[in-house]
């Protein structure tokens, strides 16, 4: 989307065409109005662009049309031109919402930054909004979604061996969803309707491993009162998911192998063998093919596994994908903690696309619940936080927050709309903060003046 597109407005005819002129010359797609009824006609939900008007003309003035664009879309940035005499009610709409405000007459230069500030603004907007489309329409997809060649490899692979009864070896960093993809490969088969059975073979000791995966008869072994049922047994007709597959024990991975190739459980305590309808979807941390990162892990089981394996990629070699799965991330959490996100902002943007994301998706899924709780402010610096001896709580809490501040100035090289963006917190509230803490913002910017 063009997020360059500026709606001009207004009632003095050669004013309107020298401002015109200049943004045109700037690199903005121009349309100008000289009544406000006319511009307001020409904007749509989701329009990619901004508004610039002046306060007074007649019919409809400017902060009248600032107030129905707010109840057409309350994010679409609006500036507005005053004369010396409008300054006051220009602040005072600031207050409402309104993006900025120049002073008649004005340097175009002046103009011109503002505009590019609210249009870069209003694209974070617009392709935030595009990204949570995609994500509520991405349907079956959902857990997956990504529009990296990778993804759409995967996706493919997963409906193409989904309904067959072959077993599939899963390889991925932690976080990776591994255990999201065997839940697909589950419900995009006719085994659907069966159980889905997960376990993990690193969480538990050998012998408790063992109970759990053939299940026992009663007094097996000392404890044992009851007969147990299986999780192999109880995924037959289903799927048995291995997660961290590389951590199972030497002893079990020879019952287990036993198990994949003649289709066959024989419960702890009893020579009595069931048969089974197995799938088994296996996952590993490490790559399996690797004589060095497989070590005691048997090679026989290994090519039995084998059958179709897939490799799921981290998130730091799609980090395209990272904005989409954010804005997936980002509803969940708005529906679990039944609070709204904030909104999107340059510093939200930048780390979204520059962080290295080692915990993959479940770090990113995290980080958008942190996002929704308020915790995310400073995300591009660690802000330190230890207590001074002797401090009351609320002495913490205000050196903890002008230490916030002060790196949201510094991450913004003291611009206070940006600051004020990346804080979440009102102008007025913002000023009030930096009297109170004696902060200095020209400190952040050295040779501007102060805003």
């Amino acid at each position: 989307m063009n997020t360059s597109n500026v709606l001009l407005v207004d009632d003095d005819v050669d004013l309107l065409k020298a401002i015109g002129q200049t943004l045109q010359l700037a690199g903005f797609d121009v349309r100008s109005f000289q009544r406000a009824e006319d511009c307001l006609n020409a904007i749509e939900p989701d329009f990619p662009g901004i508004v610039v008007s002046d306060i007074r003309m007649p019919g409809m003035d400017g902060r009248q049309l600032f107030e129905r664009i707010r109840a057409i879309d309350d994010q679409l940035p609006v500036i507005l031109m005053t004369g010396h005499g409008d300054i006051p009610m220009a602040v005072d709409a600031m207050r409402q919402g309104v993006y900025d405000f120049v002073a008649k007459p004005f340097d175009p230069a002046s103009l011109v930054q503002s505009i590019r500030r609210a249009a870069d603004m209003r694209a974070l907007v617009v392709e935030n909004r595009r990204l949570r489309s995609m994500a509520r329409n991405a349907g079956d997809d959902l857990p997956l979604i990504g529009q990296t060649p990778a993804m759409e490899r995967l996706r493919h692979t997963l409906r193409q061996i989904a309904d067959t009864d072959v077993d599939v070896l899963l390889t991925g960093e932690t976080g990776t969803g591994k255990e999201v993809v065997a839940q697909l490969l589950h419900q995009w088969s006719r085994r659907a309707r069966g159980n889905f059975v997960a376990l993990n073979c690193g969480a538990l000791p050998e012998t408790v491993l063992e109970s759990e995966l053939f299940g026992h008869e009663a007094g097996a072994f000392t404890g044992a009162q009851k007969k147990r049922i299986g999780r192999i047994e109880h995924s037959s007709g289903g799927t048995l998911f291995l997660d961290e597959i590389e951590s199972m024990p030497p002893t079990t991975q020879v019952h287990m192998l036993r198990v994949l190739e003649a289709r066959e459980v024989s419960p702890l305590g009893t020579n009595e063998t069931r048969a089974v309808d197995l799938r088994v979807v296996a996952a590993a941390k490490v790559d399996l093919s690797d004589a060095s990162q497989r070590r005691d892990f048997r090679e026989d089981l290994y090519y039995r596994l084998n059958v179709v394996a897939i490799t799921i990629p981290p998130l730091r070699e799609r980090m395209s994908d990272v904005p989409l799965l954010f804005n997936y991330f980002l509803e969940r959490a708005e529906r679990k903690f039944g609070r709204p996100a904030p909104p999107p902002s340059a510093e939200l943007d930048r780390h979204l696309r520059e962080h290295n994301w080692p915990g993959n998706v479940r770090e990113l899924a995290h980080f958008a619940e942190r996002c929704v709780l308020g915790l995310t402010a400073g995300t591009s610096r660690t802000v330190d936080v230890a207590p001074t001896k002797g401090a009351s709580l609320p002495e913490r809490v205000d050196r903890y927050e002008a230490q916030l501040i002060r790196a949201a100035l510094s991450d913004n090289a003291g611009d206070v709309r940006a600051t004020i963006e990346a804080l979440g917190i009102p102008r007025k509230t913002f000023y009030d903060k930096l009297q109170r803490y004696g902060i200095e913002r020209a400190a952040y910017a050295p040779g501007r003046a102060a805003t």
